[in-house]
């Protein structure tokens, strides 16, 4: 019997349906790092903890979406043109890179800045993907809070970005599995 195809809406529902917590997670997880490297290692160490880490924030997450019941690399389930989708903005936030860099290479202190702002873009997407604000909320905030922080703690750049974007997603975690879905 032929599988019949389902509609973008049916996609997007099912999309939503899920609970969306392993890359917040290792998102969290690895920003932490961040941070505590700022606060223990020499500023060199503390760039490449960021570099490494934000780079890593994807494969960490596929990890944990086996213990979250997510899965991402579930071969069984159906295919998903929101799964793509998001692929998608996970690639343009890995190419913002080439902002970053050329940035960090003038003033090494820009690149919690730059990294921190320009990985959380792809927040905005998901927010209208799954029909809630959480992501609005996220990316919003999250760079808001950025370039205040970034201006007000200037030798704290690489420390108190990092817990920010923690905070940030410990809310968005806390948010995530509360939200109502729009079915």
């Amino acid at each position: 019997m032929e599988q019949l195809e389902r509609t973008l809406e049916e996609q997007r529902k099912e999309f939503m349906g899920s609970k969306f917590l392993a890359t917040p997670l290792a998102g969290m997880i690895v920003w932490s790092i961040i941070g505590l490297a700022g606060i223990f290692l020499p500023i060199t160490a503390a760039v490449w903890v960021l570099f490494i880490g934000t780079g890593s924030i994807v494969y960490l997450g596929l990890f944990i979406s086996k213990f979250t019941g997510e899965n991402f690399l579930d071969k069984t389930k159906p295919k998903n043109t929101f799964d793509s989708l998001f692929m998608f903005t996970v690639a343009q936030a890995a190419m913002v890179y080439a902002i970053a860099i050329p940035f960090f290479i003038i003033d090494y202190s820009s690149l919690p800045l730059s990294v921190g702002i320009l990985t959380g873009l792809m927040w905005i997407p998901f927010s209208w993907i799954i029909s809630h604000w959480v992501g609005l909320f996220h990316g919003i905030t999250r760079t808001i809070t950025i370039v205040l922080l970034w201006y007000v703690f200037p030798e704290l750049r690489f420390v108190a970005i990092p817990f920010a974007i923690v905070l940030i997603y410990l809310i968005t975690i806390i948010i995530l599995p509360n939200r109502k879905i729009a079915i």
